[in-house]
């Protein structure tokens, strides 16, 4: 079998690289870039009923920050090293136009050996059923379910959701389960000390699989005119956020065990950036804010580095999986090294 191939859950991918929602998933072309550059799996950008969630896309704004909270050029050559930043929205369309668009392209990820997953976001829990239902009628092999937007504190009432309780968790996921059958992944907010939690709730409720964990709120204002950038709080990820999720990752493979499909989405840019996510117990890594930058391209040569990096440790994708989580140790259990300490203080 192909070392690339994986499995989340039931599901077979052909490799473990997920093309996650994003503005580049909204017009047909970008999600078919996004598939002929070799995803295993694509996830078109995020819909629901709410007006106030669509028209926050025509409020967006989005920059890159440099290591000195700087504005860095967006684009394939901004460095490696830049925070992104933004106040994103829902896809444009109609629902109904919104479907039509993802069912044309499952047809053509089908023609590739890709999973198209339809993503819906909470606003009104009932309407959310319904729109699910829709999702499973028009064919569609598999849902994600967001419900943990970095900023549905700062959203029109009712827009977008975060939901930070497990008890709250348990109940929307069981009625999203009993609604539709399909293959269905709960999108969890990284806001939280209580992710494993949080995860354990979406899995007991009938979560097939559960994505960890989306960005973060952040603030930065500009030292040179006092504003916030962008004008108010921003939903912000890069490079410094993977630690974070591999973090998730591990805590939640520790609770929940080796079984718990893990889908790690923030601060994946590369190959060695998925194999880390793998090692840390994701089945499978999502990746959005990299290929929106820096274009399709960076689906393929992360592929492509992948690979080489599994032929070098003689792995498959599947083998990788949670070796480094599981060799995890607590601080109470590392051995004591003396005064180590001081060779890390100034002289």
């Amino acid at each position: 079998m192909d070392r690339l191939h994986c499995r989340i859950g039931a599901l077979e991918l052909k490799n473990p690289l997920i093309a996650a929602a994003g503005e580049h998933m909204i017009d047909a072309s970008g999600v078919e870039r996004a598939i002929r550059a070799g995803a295993g799996a694509v996830v078109v950008k995020s819909t629901n009923e709410s007006q106030a969630a669509k028209d926050q896309l025509l409020r967006a704004e989005y920059m890159a920050f440099g290591p000195d909270w700087r504005p860095a050029a967006w684009g394939p050559d901004a460095p490696a090293d830049v925070t992104l930043a933004s106040r994103s929205g829902l896809a444009p369309q109609a629902f109904d136009q919104w479907l039509s668009q993802a069912v044309a392209l499952d047809k053509v990820a089908r023609q590739h050996d890709c999973l198209l997953v339809a993503s819906l976001i909470l606003a009104d829990l009932d309407q959310a059923e319904g729109l699910a239902r829709q999702v499973e009628q028009a064919g569609l092999r598999a849902l994600e379910f967001n419900i943990g937007t970095p900023y549905a504190s700062q959203a029109a009432k009712g827009a977008v959701s975060t939901e930070l309780l497990p008890e709250r968790v348990r109940m929307i996921v069981s009625r999203i389960r009993a609604t539709v059958s399909l293959p269905l992944a709960i999108k969890l907010t990284g806001q939280s000390e209580r992710v494993p939690e949080l995860a354990e709730a979406a899995f007991d409720s009938g979560a097939n699989s559960v994505v960890m964990a989306g960005r973060l709120l952040g603030f930065v204002p500009d030292v040179e005119t006092l504003d916030p950038f962008l004008g108010t709080s921003l939903a912000v990820g890069g490079y410094w956020n993977l630690p974070l999720t591999c973090q998730w990752l591990a805590l939640t493979r520790a609770r929940l065990g080796r079984d718990a499909p893990l889908v790690g989405i923030n601060g994946a840019q590369s190959g060695l950036d998925i194999a880390r996510m793998l090692l840390s117990g994701a089945s499978a890594v999502g990746m959005a804010s990299a290929v929106m930058m820096r274009g399709y391209a960076a689906i393929t040569e992360s592929l492509a580095d992948l690979d080489r990096w599994l032929a070098e440790k003689d792995l498959t994708a599947i083998e990788a999986i949670g070796i480094s989580a599981d060799r995890r140790k607590s601080f109470a259990e590392m051995p004591l090294i003396g005064e180590h300490w001081r060779k890390f203080i100034p002289a």
